[in-house]
């Protein structure tokens, strides 16, 4: 589908792409053995945004964010933070970018024999700041995490959330360019998560923070992030605005992730279609932006009464703008090309899924 690619106000797009970037990895590769955890990704993270890296187990996720934050070598390519190539830089020469990038990780990685308000400021002690200026950071950074009443207590009495509220604090207390997120609400439920993930876009907000998420949660990335880049094998399959790629997933990977948050045909249809063209043709229409809050079907069935019937599906909003997707049947195949003829005039993107025989 094309019309939705215009969607986003044109001075939006160009106060997003004149920003700065922050990271930029430029044809990145890393093997071990003869495995390519990393095969060629080239992908820039701009000041300010929120960008979501998702794929499945074993796709490069870790391997990438150890490339980020220096802890793992490239065997060839850059990786840039605010514009400098980390990638032949010592390890003395290393410490103060990584000052520069915070870390907030699945299972906190908390210090249970120090405070609250100690693990916030660790970072500031490391380097080297006087215990005033460490305590008065760590104040302002619990407050803005809203843990200010736990600033003395212990790791073992906080629940989840809260511990990764301090773990996000901490990796704020040396005023980080960019913040990397891995898998950081993994391990929580689902309303803690919901809880972490409306953090995070506060932060962003108020401090411009550009943050960079690895997950392989789909629901995460449609929450938070403005841009997704899907991983597999070691490569980036899929990349764009989350909403565009949400309404309009090219790659197979994308697709699959996404099968468990975008309304699928039911599993009953589903194992019923064949590609022999007898019976109801089961179609899914899929839009985004205007076209899908146009009144589509009501157009169709006066333009086509009786042609069709709807089956299922829904509209979502992702960044403020519409998705929808819908699966339909037309009953008599002698009106098919009628309704694909409609529905592609109207921007959709259509595909015939099957043919169902059984009585509808």
């Amino acid at each position: 589908m094309n019309s939705h690619t215009n969607v986003a106000p044109i001075a939006t797009l160009r106060d997003a792409q004149e920003r700065p970037d922050v990271v930029s990895l430029i044809d990145v590769r890393r093997h071990f053995g003869k495995t390519a955890a990393l095969d060629g990704v080239s992908l820039s993270v701009r000041k300010g945004e929120i960008l979501g890296i998702i794929g499945r187990s074993g796709a490069g996720k870790s391997t990438l964010i150890r490339c980020l934050n220096g802890l793992e070598r490239p065997d060839s390519g850059q990786v840039l933070i605010e514009g400098r190539d980390i990638t032949g830089l010592s390890e003395s020469q290393l410490q103060p970018l990584r000052r520069k990038i915070g870390m907030i990780f699945q299972h906190f990685n908390l210090l249970s024999a120090k405070t609250v308000e100690e693990n916030v400021a660790l970072p500031l002690k490391i380097e080297g700041l006087p215990k005033a200026a460490r305590l008065q950071r760590a104040a302002e950074l619990l407050d803005l995490v809203g843990l200010s009443e736990k600033a003395r207590a212990y790791p073992s009495s906080l629940s989840g959330g809260q511990k990764q509220r301090v773990g996000i604090a901490r990796a704020l207390a040396a005023r980080p360019a960019l913040l990397l997120s891995d898998e950081a609400t993994s391990a929580l439920d689902p309303e803690t998560t919901h809880a972490i993930l409306t953090l995070l876009k506060d932060i962003n907000k108020k401090l411009d923070l550009t943050i960079l998420l690895i997950t392989h949660e789909m629901e995460v990335v449609r929450n938070i992030a403005d841009r997704v880049a899907v991983i597999d094998g070691g490569r980036i399959v899929e990349e764009g605005a989350v909403w565009s790629v949400f309404a309009d997933p090219r790659s197979e990977t994308t697709k699959s992730l996404l099968n468990t948050i975008r309304p699928q045909l039911p599993d009953h249809i589903g194992q019923s279609l064949t590609q022999n063209p007898v019976g109801e043709a089961v179609l899914s229409v899929d839009l985004a932006g205007p076209d899908a809050n146009a009144p589509l079907f009501a157009d169709l069935s006066a333009a086509l009464p009786h042609a069709f019937r709807l089956i299922h599906g829904g509209i979502d909003h992702i960044q403020e703008q519409p998705v929808a997707r819908f699966f339909i049947g037309v009953p008599d195949p002698s009106r098919l090309d009628s309704v694909l003829q409609f529905l592609k005039g109207r921007s959709a993107r259509v595909e015939v899924l099957g043919y169902d025989a059984r009585p509808v």
